[in-house]
């Protein structure tokens, strides 16, 4: 007789392995969200956009050598030996690449300790100024850990792109402020991105020096502007259109930014307390219906010989359209917000434009930041790549007297009364309201002809 053996039932094997495959795939992914050992900031959730990275990703894909593709893998694999030489290697071929420097000076840190400083530009919104903001930031580590660290410790860079979007930002605030490692940033640039970070920064106590964002709430402690105020902006452009005996302005502004706004609203208080008219046309760059080639004609139709733009950092080629369609005929004024390349673009329609600006490299010769950086950078650096590298000295001076690294020690530090640097854009000291104090230090540049790739460029007046 032939003895029987016993098998399961098949629902038997069917259990045990789906109990063995949940098992597996819950240990999979409980070790797949574990941070990477070589950037403790987490990335932010697939279903948004925006990205950060100490090396270990490229975030600015544009100018991309294959060094710097292989560098970025190698920081990823914390092969810093190889990561170095490459990105070296990539810098001898692009040396104008902000990010390639910045991944350079982190894997020279390695898994070392560092005082990490976390930078937010709009990538992918604005390139052209999301790489003079990280110029700024990338120099002032490069001297800072060059010359030994502070008190021996070097600075570690965090990038993040916001792409100028404000729900956008509030994500990356909520990143860098739930990695305790991160001791502070520098950013946002966009007015209304900086605000929506600006109520993380202040909810969860940690510092953030914005260098470009113009007009932030006021009564937040851990905020501080080294950018000029709105105020100072529209007194010196109203003085100017004073002595030029300018008569009516109209104001070329973007309903939806505060910030253009607020200077919408100053410029017209200094101006009528000075005797001078502001136009009746609207001239709205957040308008569905805006046409340059109608506004101006309705512009000087009402009898005005200037023109003031502030669009938002967004708009700026609007505001550059009325240039164009002004041909020359007003006065043309513009903000901070229009110092920039894509004005110069436009040539001869931008000609005789007259800005504010807090910084240009031929106003004060004696500084060397502009010759230094113009070296680093093999070329000339903007505004922005200023008031960057001296939101970076303003953290650093706080880091020097805060041996513990701590971030309430920080912002104690930076908030005293007293406490003041000399910076490459001026004296950097802050109103309690965190808004820099920058009376009188606010100059006007004017474009005019020049030696340069467009044939235009900005000079001190």
């Amino acid at each position: 007789m032939t003895k029987k053996t016993f098998s399961p039932p098949p629902i038997v094997y069917i259990s045990l392995f789906l109990l063995l495959f949940g098992f597996a795939y819950r240990w999979f992914s409980q070790n797949q969200s574990q941070p990477n050992p070589f950037n403790s900031v987490s990335i932010l959730p697939r279903n948004t956009t925006s990205s950060i990275s100490t090396g270990e990703k490229i975030l600015i894909t544009e100018n991309l050598t294959p060094d710097k593709q292989a560098g970025v893998e190698a920081y990823a694999k914390g092969d810093w030996k190889e990561a170095i030489a490459k990105l070296q290697s990539s810098l001898q071929q692009n040396p104008n690449d902000p990010e390639a420097r910045i991944y350079l000076n982190n894997a020279k840190i390695g898994n070392s300790k560092a005082l990490k400083i976390a930078v937010s530009i709009p990538i992918g919104s604005n390139l052209n100024i999301a790489q003079e903001i990280l110029r700024g930031a990338a120099q002032a580590q490069d001297e800072v850990n060059n010359s030994g660290g502070i008190n021996g410790i070097p600075i570690k860079l965090v990038i993040a792109d916001d792409q100028n979007k404000p729900d956008i930002a509030a994500q990356v605030a909520t990143e860098f402020t739930n990695d305790n490692t991160i001791i502070a940033v520098m950013g946002h640039n966009f007015s209304e991105a900086a605000n929506a970070a600006a109520e993380i920064y202040q909810k969860e106590g940690l510092v953030a020096v914005f260098p470009t964002s113009g007009n932030v709430e006021n009564d937040n402690k851990y905020i501080k502007r080294v950018s000029s105020s709105t105020v100072s902006e529209a007194k010196a452009l109203a003085k100017y259109a004073k002595t030029k005996n300018l008569t009516k302005i109209a104001i070329c502004a973007d309903s939806t930014d505060r910030s253009s706004r607020s200077i919408q609203n100053e410029f017209t208080d200094s101006w009528q307390k000075n005797g001078g008219q502001v136009a009746k046309t609207t001239c709205d760059f957040a308008s569905k219906d805006f046409t340059p080639q109608l506004i101006m004609q309705q512009i000087i139709a009402e009898g005005a010989d200037g023109i003031l733009l502030r669009p938002n950092i967004n708009r700026i080629e609007d505001a550059t359209s009325i240039a164009q369609a002004n041909q020359g005929k007003l006065q043309l004024m513009g903000s901070s917000t229009m110092y920039t390349q894509k004005t110069l673009d436009v040539r001869k329609d931008a000609s005789g434009m007259v800005v504010s600006a807090i910084w240009h490299p031929d106003f004060n010769p004696r500084n060397l930041f502009g010759k230094n950086a113009e070296k680093l950078w093999n070329g000339p650096v903007s505004w922005r790549t200023a008031t960057s590298y001296d939101s970076m000295q303003v953290i650093i001076a706080g880091l020097k007297q805060n041996p513990n690294f701590t971030r309430d020690g920080l912002q104690q530090f930076i908030s005293k009364q007293d406490f003041l640097i000399e910076g490459v854009t001026g004296t950097l000291k802050f109103k309690p309201s965190g808004e820099r104090d920058d009376e009188n230090q606010m100059i006007l540049l004017k474009v005019h002809p020049a030696n340069s790739l467009t044939g235009y460029d900005f000079a001190p007046l």
